[in-house]
């Protein structure tokens, strides 16, 4: 183990010789400084792993120095050491961001505990973590053999989302990778659940199937509607459940989460088909069918998803509902802020919806753009990426301003994610999808050992432009490359967050209900 290097700053640091002595024997390696301007440069200088900081000093105090070491190393914890347990100067040494404080005189032991609570922090949250984890893991195992209904693969998906959180914290990485493992099973025995279960739910009653996106609204949303009460439903495009969970907790505070649970989004996991489905209420198959205007067939290049508002319109109108609302898209941060200006206008409507499209644009960036490939190479960095656009986002600001005024909340997406890892052989001729999670056509071409193959779309509510048309459907971590230059685009594809397809993160979505705190 390296030594821990410290550095002790204080005005009468020869008085303090006796404690650093005491620390240098237990193995820590001490500088000491008897200034704040001189403490400035020896941070610049040397990679200190703790600072002690007396609060009272001639020339810098103890509060304008942390603030300089601050602007130096925002990383590195401080300790104030000061007389004085006064309120104001803790506030301020507080809001300066320090490690933790102690109050003169200090015994060499309050030193050592100190150090121990801060440097030891991680190892000790690592162990705990460990621990934990391995105290489930014969559990989650247990929840994957026998999950059995959509129930409990909402439960399990959740364990799973909170261990990965969990051990994101820890330092050791072999936990992790057991989680990995056990995720790769899950998603495996989720993929046979959908198969044998996917098509009698297009039959069932509401008891025997999950709520899944055209039921988003009258299940879940429309009941929460009161009079004179807006109430403002919040949807970021291809938002997992995972990713909720990181940009929640920024909320805290502001919100209280009333009620979070799992819906199901509709196969396939793509915006064309859950989102609008979401909208107007309907499957697919219904909307091309009876709204024939609003609908676009994949081999056409017109956008699919241009008619929400009109699907929407016509949602409400069939349930005759005399709602007052509007409706608003969100790509880019001037965008935003032109939502957030009319801010008192749409606290006049009882329902108003904010699509945000930056997540999305995140995937697909991700795909096109190495820098952002390098930045979210991995689960945790894209999640970070998430809570990162979130706390300086427009939806932010907006969030803060209807907390002001006691708006309730609804947040949800329209479908998940997931990053692939193994290309699957296919053929199909030029009207094929471009999907990489799931292709319609009527010449495909695959092994039908390694997709979810619906020959009868109609089995489950979806559109096909012919007679012969037919659906397949990537499992867990496959995507669908064709044969020509196959290893090009293998390549290319690998490791990049895609949708469209059959996973616990591309189906298993996020619905929140929040009042204002």
């Amino acid at each position: 183990m390296r030594t821990i290097r410290i550095l002790w700053t204080d005005d009468e640091i020869e008085a303090l010789t006796p404690h650093i002595l005491f620390l240098r024997e237990k193995g820590y390696e001490i500088d000491t400084c008897s200034n704040g301007n001189d403490t400035i440069d020896l941070v610049r200088q040397k990679g200190y792993d703790l600072i002690f900081l007396d609060e009272n000093m001639p020339g810098l105090s103890g509060i304008e120095t942390l603030r300089l070491i601050r602007e130096v190393r925002s990383d590195i914890p401080v300790v104030m050491v000061t007389k004085s347990d006064e309120e104001e100067l803790m506030e301020s040494a507080i809001g300066s961001e320090i490690t933790d404080y102690l109050i003169k005189p200090v015994k060499p032991k309050q030193i050592l505990l100190a150090i121990m609570k801060i440097i030891d922090q991680k190892r000790l949250v690592t162990e705990k973590t460990t621990t934990g984890y391995r105290h489930e893991f014969s559990r989650i195992g247990d929840m994957i053999s026998k999950a059995s209904s959509f129930t409990d693969w909402a439960e399990l998906y959740k364990k799973l989302v909170f261990w990965e959180s969990e051990l994101e914290k820890s330092t050791d990485p072999a936990m992790s990778d057991i989680l990995k493992l056990q995720e790769n099973e899950a998603n495996n025995s989720f993929s046979r659940f959908i198969i044998n279960n996917y098509p009698g739910w297009m039959k069932a009653d509401d008891n025997n199937k999950p709520i899944l996106s055209p039921a988003l609204f009258p299940k879940k949303i429309f009941p929460l509607m009161e009079k004179n009460k807006p109430l403002f439903f919040i949807l970021i495009d291809n938002l997992r459940f995972d990713q909720w969970k990181t940009i929640s907790s920024e909320l805290t505070g502001l919100y209280r989460i009333m009620e979070e649970e799992i819906y199901y989004s509709i196969l396939p996991t793509a915006t064309q088909f859950s989102r609008n489905s979401l909208f107007a209420g309907l499957m697919p198959s219904v909307i091309a069918e009876t709204l024939p205007d609003f609908w676009v067939d994949e081999e056409e290049e017109e956008g699919k998803n241009n008619f929400e508002e009109d699907l929407f319109r016509h949602h409400l109108g069939r349930r005759r509902l005399n709602y007052k609302w509007s409706y608003h898209k969100i790509s880019n941060t001037q965008q935003g802020k032109k939502v957030n200006e009319k801010l008192r206008q749409m606290l006049e409507n009882d329902i108003n919806i904010l699509v945000f499209n930056f997540v999305d644009m995140l995937s697909h960036a991700r795909t096109e753009v190495g820098v952002i490939r390098d930045l979210a190479g991995e689960e945790p960095a894209y999640r970070s990426l998430t809570r990162s656009w979130f706390i300086h986002s427009t939806l932010f600001d907006l969030l803060k301003s209807l907390a002001e005024h006691q708006v309730k909340v609804v947040f949800s997406t329209d479908h998940g994610t997931i990053r692939v890892q193994n290309p699957i052989k296919i053929q199909g001729d030029r009207k094929t999808s471009a999907n990489l999670r799931y292709k319609m056509g009527r010449n495909l071409d695959y092994d039908p050992r390694k997709v979810f193959e619906l020959k009868n779309p109609e089995q489950a509510m979806l559109p096909k432009m012919n007679i012969s048309s037919r659906y397949i459907f990537a499992l867990n971590k496959d995507y669908l490359v064709y044969q020509n230059n196959y290893n090009y685009y293998a390549s290319y594809y690998k490791d990049t967050f895609q949708h469209g397809g059959i996973s616990m993160q591309e189906i298993m979505l996020p619905f929140a209900y929040l009042e204002p705190v």
